[in-house]
């Protein structure tokens, strides 16, 4: 049986990357997926769809809260319920490494506004319904760069820094009410998107980080996504406010 038959998920940022590949892997385990996106999550849906899952795309700009509620409530209007939550969604491929001096109030704002706002927002709208259950899973997409830090993207390090700080404090407000929250936190991912832009400096940069690790290759989606169900199943009900850093080793702790 699907580890994650009859539940009900929710992924932010799901249209492409590696949000993607969460929607896909939590269908392939039973879940009904809500793919919310400022993209046109229809692609990835008729895939999930083509393999015999079930999912709907709904547009969602997670740093307004109409759209998180919205995506919620089309969730559950399809599906009938919500149970898991993976707040992907987030600013990082396309900003310009720059010194923290040189950053602009708007260019720190608005990664804000995404990668902290947005995770607060989407659990915001979905542990309503969660409650309603009497359980939950919400899974935050923190950063190795929390840990370690990198030179160049100050405003994206302290941004997820913040993810660290938002999983353990409603971690702590919602375990009683049966919701589990913990964060993957991953390394530097190779995934079609980032591919698209990238530079030679980006790449000699991502060779760099590979060769820092005890596994001396590039991060992909698959190695994520099974990560993601463990902690969206019944496997982790006893687990909550946790971090755990996906990255072939590079930060251990």
């Amino acid at each position: 049986m699907a580890r994650l038959e009859g539940k009900v998920a929710i992924v932010t940022g799901g249209a492409q990357g590696i949000g993607a590949a969460y929607s896909k892997r939590l269908a392939e385990e039973g879940a009904g997926v809500c793919v919310a996106d400022v993209a046109d999550g229809g692609p990835v849906v008729r895939v999930i769809e083509q393999q015999g899952g079930k999912a709907i795309s709904v547009t969602c700009d997670v740093t307004r809260e109409d759209d998180t509620k919205r995506a919620v409530e089309e969730t559950v209007k399809a599906f009938g319920r919500l149970d898991i939550l993976v707040a992907n969604a987030g600013l990082y491929t396309h900003l310009a490494r720059m010194k923290a001096t040189e950053l602009s109030v708007e260019d720190w704002d608005q990664v804000m506004a995404v990668n902290v706002k947005g995770v607060w927002l989407s659990a915001k709208a979905a542990i309503p319904e969660m409650q309603k259950n009497g359980h939950g899973k919400i899974i935050n997409i923190a950063s190795s760069v929390s840990f370690k830090g990198a030179p160049g993207i100050t405003h994206y390090g302290a941004s997820k820094a913040a993810v660290l700080g938002i999983t353990r404090s409603m971690a702590q407000e919602f375990g009683a009410d049966g919701i589990c929250i913990n964060a993957i936190a991953p390394g530097p991912t190779e995934t079609e998107t980032g591919l698209a832009v990238e530079t030679d400096e980006m790449r000699a940069r991502r060779a760099k980080s590979a060769q820092a690790r005890a596994i001396k290759r590039t991060g992909l989606p698959e190695d994520l996504v099974g990560l993601c169900v463990f902690l969206a199943s019944p496997d982790s009900d006893f687990m909550t406010g946790q971090t755990v850093v996906v990255d072939g080793g590079g930060i251990m702790w």
